[in-house]
């Protein structure tokens, strides 16, 4: 293009000296002397010889700097917001090439502007809990978070057709509904990720397209169900108590006169149902202290052997008269920041337990012993068992509220079903853990873990 340019301007120049040497010739041919025509004509080629460079020069350098504006609006074109043009005086192409810059300034300004923008929309899209993907009308995943690309793997990558991306049908529909009928749909899904449940909206995008906003309710569906099964469990342990009250109130009420005897019978029947209720009150009520986020513990710092000692007298009354032998098995001295009316109950609990359900066995023990690691110091204590033991498939659930082993033999010892749960949270309201290990046929025992308090080791 500029050298098309260029020889068009040396032309024209040319063009321009020619006419002017033919009109000079002509006009002093036919109007001066002889010899003044001659001088006259040798001066115009000097003048031509001399004007042909300097239009050359001219031509050039108007080419090289219509070749910079070329180069420089061919490389705006590519993306390169960063180029500018040099200024070369003060004419017209200057002030052109000056627009040129500014207007190539306010552009990568406008860019790194929104650029700035997306990164930071991307940053707030990433930093949800929700996962968020957005569709093209066409049904092709225009983008997606951080969170989406977890819950969906590899599979799903820009350009790709949500279809190939996930399988979840209800997500599907929702999507679908968005983009064809261009309307808010909302919906359930439970294949997009195993073992948990999202809550699909889907809305339609003013410049086309759908986005999608998948919310994790696994968690509340999770305690929804617990909760649904918590009354079902509480329902039912009360229930069983209180027909059996009102069937042998109702007796004794329709009996005229009623022997001695079978009052008497009765009337302890009434009574041990009363106490079961009062035993299931008072655990419900336990349970949902320990549970509560205002649940406090009144700490101070116990020696481990003291804390085991003390279990042992005050339940030794309690497992001496069922003929089982209560013993320690050693504890070191590290001492522990516990609530000790908190810990009286988890050993209480833990212990009761063995005794109810490891019948048969001559002993239960209990002890603790000090485990090292390179980032903590904890106490591991143990109550220890020797009966029937508990088979594998229950020691995962063994802590739920209302779980059974055995219901039937749970009952007949007068258990409520919420004993361990009571120990757990109380073990982990104080920074611990508990397990349980068994085997069928070699008892059960009991583990929980307490931190080694340092401040009280200090002192």
């Amino acid at each position: 293009m500029t050298t098309k340019v260029f020889t068009k301007l040396l032309g024209l120049f040319v063009l321009l000296l020619v006419f002017y040497a033919v009109v000079m010739e002509i006009v002093i041919y036919r109007f001066a002397p002889q010899g003044l025509g001659n001088e006259a004509l040798w001066s115009a080629l000097i003048a031509l010889a001399v004007a042909l460079p300097v239009a050359a020069w001219v031509a050039g350098n108007i080419s090289r700097r219509l070749d910079r504006v070329v180069s420089f609006a061919r490389r705006i074109a590519e993306g390169d917001l960063s180029v500018r043009l040099g200024r070369a005086g003060d004419d017209s192409l200057s002030a052109m090439e000056t627009a040129l810059n500014q207007t190539a300034a306010r552009l990568d300004e406008s860019f790194a502007e929104i650029e700035s923008q997306r990164q930071e929309l991307a940053a707030m899209l990433d930093s949800m809990q929700e996962a968020v993907v957005a569709i093209t009308p066409e049904g092709q995943v225009r983008w997606s978070n951080a969170v989406m690309q977890r819950i969906a793997g590899t599979q799903i990558r820009t350009g790709r057709p949500l279809v190939h991306s996930v399988r979840d049908p209800e997500l599907l529909t929702c999507v679908r509904a968005a983009l064809e009928q261009r309307e808010v749909r909302s919906g359930r899904a439970s294949s997009l990720a195993s073992g948990r449940v999202f809550e699909i909206n889907a809305t339609p995008l003013p410049s086309g397209g759908a986005l999608a906003v998948l919310h994790d309710v696994t968690r509340i569906e999770a305690a929804e169900k617990s909760r649904r099964d918590f009354i079902a469990n509480v329902s039912h342990e009360l229930r069983t108590p209180l027909t059996s009250i009102q069937g042998y109130v109702e007796t004794l009420i329709d009996e005229p006169s009623p022997n001695t005897e079978t009052a008497h019978e009765f009337l302890g029947i009434i009574l041990k149902n009363a106490t079961r209720m009062n035993r299931i009150t008072e655990d419900l009520l336990a349970l949902a202290s320990v549970e509560s986020p205002d649940y406090k513990l009144v700490r101070q710092p116990i020696r481990a052997n003291a804390m085991v000692q003390d279990a042992i007298d005050s339940l030794g009354g309690l497992v001496m008269d069922s003929g089982i032998e209560l013993e320690s098995t050693g504890a070191p001295d590290s001492p522990v920041a516990v609530d000790p009316d908190a810990m009286n109950q988890v050993f209480g609990n833990l212990i009761e337990n063995a005794l109810k359900y490891g019948k048969g066995s001559k002993r239960i023990r209990v002890g603790a012993r000090l485990v090292e690691s390179e980032t903590a110091s904890e106490i591991e204590f143990t109550v220890q068992d020797f009966g029937p033991g508990i088979s594998s498939e229950h020691l995962d659930r063994i802590f739920e509220r209302f779980y059974r082993v055995d219901k039937g033999r749970s009952r007949e010892a007068g258990g409520t079903g919420l004993g361990l749960a009571i120990v757990k949270h109380i073990v982990q309201a104080h920074g611990g853990r508990i397990w349980v290990e068994s085997e069928l046929g070699a008892g059960a025992t009991f583990h929980f873990t307490l931190p080694v308090s340092k401040d009280a080791a200090n002192h």
